[in-house]
């Protein structure tokens, strides 16, 4: 557990944590002080047992309006302490949860390649809450347990030294059994909270690609699964509940034998007159304080137990620090900017697999306003060029430049949101409406600025025909929309940035013949005036293409235009050939 990075979300809240600490100390002093008005409230009662009940009034009255206050007031300060750790709690959690989307986001694209969504989704979520729920239980429930518990003691030891030492044989053999059980239950419940993510993970990945589970006909499969790992949860879950519920048993018996013990010992010492009858009722009030507090450390245990692990994890996230920072380096000035990009001798493997090398020594120039495109066999390392492009990874070897610069001494920020437009073959759309999903490309861009774009792309028409508009819900993912419409959104969306190189991943592979001209129009247009990286399977979409770049085994097997490697006869050729 970092308490360093903890204490920084601490630090914030420290005055209102510090007033909820006094509350709670003054709560649970005023706790440690009823027992002994009530010793005193009994005592009247016991000498005005066979008195009058005038007098009995008049001797009642003075310990009652006491005790009475001191309730008023206890009242008062657990409010206030709660109320505060409430705040406390929230702003903490909160601050980490924002902190953590942050962290996550800062992460460079290898993170995501080998951390699983609904792990991550978890820290953010379940984690947090359950941590945030340890850290107010143990300053409300452990301060307040931990100072009744010694405030009762002292007024134990005032009472009467005999009945406080029997009590004090007995601590030493709880603490060391509570140590050595809490042990225990702290693996037990990492492993289960390990567990229950793995659930979440499972279900995460069902339910968001629900359409293929439907098309395969899998529901069983995915629910069998799942079954699978919430009963291996729920097994760590139990052994948990059992070792608490064992832990709390125990703690309860041997306080109870402890309270048993007390009323024996102390009624033999009223009999030699060493004890009033309202100091055996002060001893044991305070006494069953002293159970109380102690049951509710026993019971505290196990949750903090689980609030430390969770937020172990959230904080092992948290210390991550991505190898590509998100902003840092310079800027090229958009009046010099001309988009000549070079690959020199580039080598790479992800990140998930060092030992295969997916680009070896590739080399290739795409000049300024130019299209250039990739083409090769399936797994040929296509993809890999353009996501390098855009510094979702680095290379193993070789460097990137644009015009001329380094693209490592760029500032990521600046070269991804102003520079690079990138369309995929996959178009990603997030749930909102389609005016926000354009505008993704340029937050601060204005409506007219968006209508232009999506014309530019050739979305307009079909957007325009919806009886929202540009205000209709696309779903998510864009479920709402067809392949030709999603991808048309896409390209308005990198065209509204105005970028001076646009990489299209295979961006008409997926669509019909009808939506791949509505898309390649589209894609025709963006082209004009910028340097596109263009990545294909379908060799008719690249025929008009300034330079082919065939790519096999990681390096560049040949390049030149269409019609001069058709007559070369390589291996361009005999991919027309297979098509």
């Amino acid at each position: 557990f970092d308490w360093p990075l903890f204490w920084t979300f601490l630090r914030p809240q420290l005055l209102a944590l510090s007033a909820a600490v006094v509350l709670a100390l003054g709560a649970a002093l005023l706790n440690v002080r009823i027992p002994v008005l009530l010793g005193q409230l009994v005592n009247v009662v016991a000498r005005c047992a066979r008195g009058h009940v005038p007098t009995y009034l008049r001797e009642v009255r003075r310990p009652a309006l006491r005790l009475l206050a001191v309730y008023c007031l206890q009242g008062l300060l657990t409010f206030g302490y709660i109320a505060l750790l409430a705040r406390v709690g929230e702003q903490v959690a909160g601050n980490m949860r924002k902190a953590l989307f942050s962290a996550l986001l800062r992460q460079e694209v290898a993170f995501f390649d080998a951390t699983r969504t609904g792990q991550l989704v978890t820290r953010l979520t379940a984690d947090i809450q359950e941590f945030k729920s340890s850290f107010k239980l143990a300053i409300s429930q452990g301060l307040r347990s931990g100072t009744q518990t010694a405030g009762c003691f002292v007024s134990l030891y005032l009472l009467s030294p005999k009945l406080t030492g029997l009590l004090l044989v007995a601590l030493p053999v709880l603490v060391s059994a509570g140590a050595f059980i809490g042990a225990f239950l702290r693996s037990l419940s990492r492993q289960a909270q390990e567990q229950v993510a793995k659930a979440t993970v499972v279900a995460d990945e069902a339910l968001g690609n629900v359409r293929t589970v439907r098309a395969f006909a899998m529901e069983e499969q995915q629910a069998r699964l799942f079954r699978a790992e919430v009963d291996r949860a729920g097994h760590l879950s139990e052994q948990l509940g059992l070792g608490i519920a064992a832990f709390q048993g125990l703690s309860n018996l041997a306080l109870n034998g402890i309270v048993l013990g007390t009323i024996f010992v102390g009624g033999s010492l009223m009999a030699g007159d060493e004890l009033t009858p309202g100091d055996l009722m002060s001893f044991l009030v305070a006494s069953q304080t002293v159970q109380r507090s102690l049951a509710n450390i026993s019971i505290l245990m196990g949750q903090v137990v689980r609030g430390l692990s969770a937020g172990a994890r959230v904080f092992e996230l948290l210390r991550l620090e991505p190898l590509v920072p998100l902003q840092g380096g310079i800027s090229i000035p958009a009046h010099s900017l001309r988009g000549r990009i070079c690959f020199n001798h580039v080598s790479f493997s992800y990140p998930t697999r060092p030992g295969y090398r997916v680009l070896e020594d590739f080399s290739l120039t795409l000049p300024p306003c130019q299209t250039v495109a990739i083409v090769g066999p399936s797994g040929g390392g296509k993809s890999t060029v353009a996501a390098l492009l855009e510094r979702f990874y680095e290379p193993t070897a070789g460097t990137i430049t644009l015009d001329g610069h380094n693209i490592t001494s760029l500032d990521p920020s600046w070269l991804r949101g102003q520079v690079i437009g990138f369309i995929s073959q996959e178009p990603v759309l997030f749930g909102t409406t389609i005016m926000e999903n354009i505008r993704f490309g340029k937050p601060g861009a204005s409506d007219a600025e968006v209508y232009e774009a999506a014309r530019l792309a050739n979305a307009d028409g079909f957007i325009r025909s919806f009886p929202e508009g540009y205000d209709t819900i696309v779903g998510e993912r864009g479920t709402a929309l067809s392949g030709g419409q999603k991808q048309r959104i896409a390209i308005a969306r990198a065209l509204l940035k105005d970028p001076a190189v646009l990489i299209l991943d295979e961006a008409t592979s997926a669509l019909d013949a009808q939506a791949e001209r509505a898309v390649q129009e589209a894609l025709d247009r963006a082209a004009t005036g910028r340097t596109v990286l263009l990545i294909a399977h379908r060799l008719s979409t690249i025929q008009g293409a300034h330079l082919i770049a065939v790519l096999a085994q990681g390096r560049v097997a040949e390049a030149g235009t269409h019609e001069q490697l058709v007559r070369r006869g390589g291996l361009y050729a005999e991919l027309i050939r297979r098509q």
